[in-house]
């Protein structure tokens, strides 16, 4: 098939699918949110009537881009007086993702069940992130199209690919050993993973479907289409993964009801050099610890200028006493701050790794929890960025590892090379082109095009 051929394929593929009812429903935080509000943006563009089933919370971010809402329980809204010292309890003690399953979703499973079952009556197709344990539940028994997701690597869990891999000139004895340790590792995740998923089991039997796949493995998958909706950068196609799974690139949103940067930030950051970004993204900002003290430590003991992202805690923020050349703020697009920086101290989420690759940025990637971890193995076997343990977080350390980042010019180098990479890739328009050739039917003829053309 020609170029010529395909680009009138695609074309046809749109027209024919128009005006197609989508439902998509996500759990989390902003980084699980923002993905999916991206491609529903551009699926409306295409025709499509896009409806967004989540926590009531988000009611207003979604309505604000002329997209229809539809709440599920549970909600899920974050009060720092309330939920903070449980955060910061969980985040010392490592189990914070257990909770969120046990505690914060499962116990609501019913009901979301329920309310999402209601939502995507009259729809022509369910798309559904991985921790949306009801989606599987709904498709099967209402028989609804469905399109699964993931938004970081660690959810398709290959034995091939997991964070102890080794380089790629290890020896083929290490690499078998290295491939044992994996499966071992991912057997014992799934022996784990029964007592956590048990709610979703005994919801099947109460439903009356037979015994399937453990919903944290093969069940979170749709056998129609799996987008993971990251960059080829950070994983490719393993053997164990889905048949039909299509790497897209990020589908980059970080909107804030159109806020821009404000005239402190911008007035700062054109007053000097590029200064060092700091932040935690949208859900570890509410229980930083020390983290921000120590960084701006960091950023004096290096002499260079800081920006702290400091989130809703910006009120009660000792903005005040900050030394010079360092400032404070709640919120910055990263699209626009990220570029402006001479190098970004993050937490690993992987909307936060997807715009410091965009940027073309060294990091310095000190994860907390969840996917975190492995995203930031990811990028430093990519050459753009180093990484040190939440738990080691301290200003003699961070300013010793951005020492690093900052005068070895490999690191800028690296990354300016993963930037243009990424200029190539365009997540929003893969994940919706794929959506809508498996709604049009012509799906395998869409993979099998891009795997010749190396999409």
């Amino acid at each position: 098939m020609t170029e010529s051929q395909i680009s009138v394929s695609s074309s046809q593929v749109k027209k024919s699918v128009r005006g197609k009812r989508i439902v998509m429903t996500t759990y989390g935080s902003y980084g699980d949110v923002h993905p999916y509000m991206a491609i529903a943006i551009e699926l409306q563009a295409r025709g499509h009537r896009v409806v967004m089933a989540m926590s009531e919370s988000y009611r207003p971010k979604i309505e604000a881009e002329g997209i229809e809402f539809h709440p599920i329980r549970p909600d899920a809204v974050i009060n720092i007086q309330q939920d903070g010292p449980l955060i910061q309890a969980l985040k010392e003690s490592k189990r914070e993702s257990e909770y969120a399953i046990s505690y914060a979703l499962m116990p609501h499973l019913r009901s979301t069940y329920s309310d999402l079952k209601q939502a995507v009556q009259g729809a022509d197709l369910l798309v559904t992130h991985h921790l949306s344990f009801a989606g599987a539940l709904v498709a099967e028994t209402t028989g609804i199209p469905w399109v699964s997701s993931v938004l970081s690597p660690i959810s398709l869990m290959s034995a091939y690919d997991l964070p102890n891999a080794l380089p790629s000139n290890a020896s083929s004895y290490e690499q078998a050993l290295a491939l044992l340790a994996n499966d071992m590792q991912m057997r014992y995740t799934r022996w784990y993973s029964r007592f956590l998923s048990a709610p979703a089991r005994q919801l099947r039997a109460d439903l009356g479907l037979p015994p399937s796949y453990d919903p944290f493995f093969e069940g979170q998958h749709s056998p129609n289409l799996v987008l993971a909706l990251f960059s080829s950068l950070l994983a490719a196609p393993q053997p164990d993964w889905p048949i039909r799974s299509c790497v897209t690139g990020f589908p980059f949103y970080d909107r804030n009801y159109d806020r821009e940067l404000s005239p402190e930030l911008e007035a700062f950051l054109e007053a000097g050099k590029p200064p060092i970004v700091f932040t935690l993204g949208s859900l570890f900002v509410w229980t930083p610890g020390n983290f921000y003290l120590e960084s701006a430590i960091a950023a004096q003991q290096l002499g260079d200028r800081a920006v702290l992202l400091v989130g809703p805690l910006a009120n009660n923020f000792p903005s005040d006493r900050l030394p010079e050349g360092i400032i404070a703020v709640d919120y910055a697009p990263h699209s626009q701050i990220f570029p402006r920086a001479a190098a970004i101290v993050h937490h690993g989420g992987v909307g936060t790794t997807g715009q410091a690759l965009r940027s073309g940025k060294p990091m310095l990637v000190v994860p907390f929890a969840h996917d975190q971890p492995d995203n930031a193995a990811r990028l430093v076997r990519l050459g753009v960025a180093r990484t040190i343990s939440s738990d080691d977080c301290n200003a003699d350390l961070l300013a010793t590892e951005l020492k690093h980042l900052l005068f070895d010019p490999k690191y800028a180098t690296n990354a300016a090379q993963m930037r243009q990479i990424m200029e190539t890739e365009n997540g929003i328009a893969e994940a919706s082109d794929a959506i809508e050739a498996y709604l049009n039917g012509d799906l395998n003829q869409f993979i099998s095009w891009r795997s010749r053309s190396g999409s």
